[in-house]
């Protein structure tokens, strides 16, 4: 082949095979702003490699080679939730008395939590279901106790779900709660909750939850506060993807308003073991994996001015999140020990992922393992690795793991039944 036949070849396989990318590609390789109508072309496109590259583009202009990682503990101090027959894509929450519901004495955290003695842990995810009992104080006093224990390790606490019962429940004001959290030791909030901000959806997937407004307020009132957080989205389950689109955008105006989100993360469904994939008529993984990039990459596209995009590999496994290192995504999470809420939904992945393993599956993708706080501020660049530096596995209260009790299917309950939903999936696909 000539060199001229050559280099024509390589800018045709560099070019869009689907068409309505094509103005997308300029205005990118421009840096230009997309637009809603540029977002739904983006998902409705079969062309993956395209939207990929993309993606990938626009990531390498913000963070270059760099890939972040977190040496970071989960904590779920309670599965019982209010919300439990409401909610009808979770399967981690419980009612107070339903099998396989616990809550954590504080003493319990504290043990879990001392797990980051032995480990080079530098944040503690702490989320969990809305306990009727449970009041502000449990929480407060937990912060407390971690930070006096761990002084070294960031709290990154409570999804605005979260913080907004604890306001109910105590006659309080939002940015009251966050204030007490603030000066308890949190360092920033996490992006749950969010699920999907369309009214239609929401209606069907979580119909007493905090609406999308409510939930964009709190976020709103955390960065006046000067508390930092973290933006989500769940997919794959009966959003379309004008849903998907409309909630980007609005997370990218409240953005301009504040900037006071650190990252996003695309959320994967998982429809085991709760009434949503029962309706369905789904089990094992809802999403594909060429739905999970594209949600990585097109996250990127819309989020121009969100700095990271992390991938969550509990959700999707972690060689799709390393694969996803090279369509628009910066953060490969972390260690996660020892994640609950999406294997109670069937996750097969790990429950933790080595210090090792991580920092291999970075540069694997030929990216530089960058390992951070939970504000991103840069704990050690790995230039140079050497493999079989592994840490150590964890040792929780109940022993090296923690069991998954996965709860019965939708029968017999008492659960929200669902209507068959074929109608609403057809957009998802």
């Amino acid at each position: 082949m000539r060199i001229a036949e050559w280099q024509g070849e390589v800018e045709r396989l560099m070019s869009a095979r689907d068409p309505a990318l094509a103005p997308i590609v300029a205005k990118v390789e421009r840096g230009e702003r997309l637009t809603r109508d540029d977002g739904l072309a983006l998902f409705h496109s079969s062309d993956l490699l395209t939207i990929g590259r993309l993606g990938d583009l626009a990531n390498r202009r913000r963070n270059g080679d760099r890939v972040y990682f977190a040496a970071n503990q989960h904590i779920n101090p309670t599965n019982v939730c209010v919300l439990r027959n409401t909610c009808v894509f979770c399967s981690f929450a419980r009612m107070p008395r339903e099998e396989g519901a616990y809550t954590r004495s504080l003493e319990e955290v504290f043990a879990e939590a001392d797990a980051a003695h032995d480990n080079p842990t530098r944040e503690f995810h702490i989320v969990g279901g809305l306990h009727p009992k449970l009041r502000l104080a449990y929480y407060l006093e937990m912060f407390r106790g971690l930070k006096q224990r761990h002084p070294d390790v960031q709290i990154k606490a409570l999804t605005a779900v979260e913080v907004a019962h604890l306001a109910r429940i105590e006659h309080l004001s939002v940015r009251e709660v966050l204030q007490a959290m603030r000066e308890a030791g949190v360092t920033s909030l996490p992006g749950g909750g969010a699920e999907v901000f369309s009214p239609a959806a929401r209606a069907t997937i979580a119909d007493k939850k905090l609406t999308g407004e409510e939930w964009l307020a709190v976020h709103r009132e955390a960065h006046g506060l000067g508390i930092p957080s973290n933006c989500t989205m769940l997919y794959g389950h009966v959003e379309t993807m004008e849903d998907r689109v409309d909630h980007l955008l609005a997370l990218r105006a409240l953005q301009d308003e504040t900037g006071g989100f650190l990252t996003y993360i695309p959320l994967a469904y998982h429809p085991d073991h709760n009434e949503l994939g029962e309706a369905l008529g789904r089990t094992g993984t809802a999403t594909s994996g060429c739905d999970d990039l594209k949600n990585i990459a097109v996250g990127r596209l819309l989020l121009e001015n969100i700095p990271h995009v992390k991938t969550h590999w509990p959700m999707v496994t972690p060689f799709i999140s390393q694969i996803g290192l090279t369509f628009g995504c910066d953060d490969l999470e972390g260690t996660v020990v020892f994640e609950r809420v999406y294997h109670e939904a069937g996750a097969g992945t790990p429950m933790w992922l080595a210090y090792d393993q991580i920092i291999e599956l970075i540069r694997g993708a030929g990216k530089v393992p960058v390992e951070r706080d939970a504000l991103y501020q840069v704990v050690r660049t790995f230039e140079d690795w050497v493999p079989g530096q592994t840490m150590a596995r964890p040792q929780g209260p109940q022993g090296p793991t923690f069991e998954i009790q996965h709860r019965a299917r939708a029968q017999g309950r008492g659960g929200r039944k669902l209507p068959v939903l074929s109608s609403a999936v057809d957009g998802a696909e």
